[in-house]
């Protein structure tokens, strides 16, 4: 990931995001918890060829927004929870020019 004190990190991230593929597996990493996944199962659920994933997983990893950790043969990723909230307090920390009512409840819509 680029230097946290530019907005080019969050350009990258937001980039890395921006394929129906990679979004998906992102949120199922989220979802799977701290746990995540290894990378055959993400391609399974996903219906990818694994050397496809490979190279979805590897741009979500330079962008900073997963983790990975070889295991033997395998390769387990999981979602870059601090990361991941980084990006989000940087799109949200000007929000509603200091008047948060207008923003209303954004967490409202989660369900965990």
């Amino acid at each position: 990931m680029n230097d946290l004190n530019t907005p080019v990190w969050a350009v990258d991230a937001l980039g890395a995001l921006a394929h129906e593929t990679r979004l998906a597996v992102f949120r199922m990493l989220v979802k799977a918890g701290p746990e995540g996944m290894i990378a055959g199962s993400i391609a399974e659920h996903c219906g990818v060829p694994p050397s496809t994933m490979s190279h979805h997983l590897a741009t979500l990893e330079r962008a900073g927004l997963v983790q990975s950790e070889r295991e033997s043969r395998l390769i387990h990723y999981r979602s870059d929870y601090a990361n991941m909230q980084r990006l989000l307090t940087f799109l949200m920390e000007d929000c509603c020019q200091g008047k948060p009512e207008l923003c209303g409840d954004l967490m409202a819509g989660l369900t965990c």
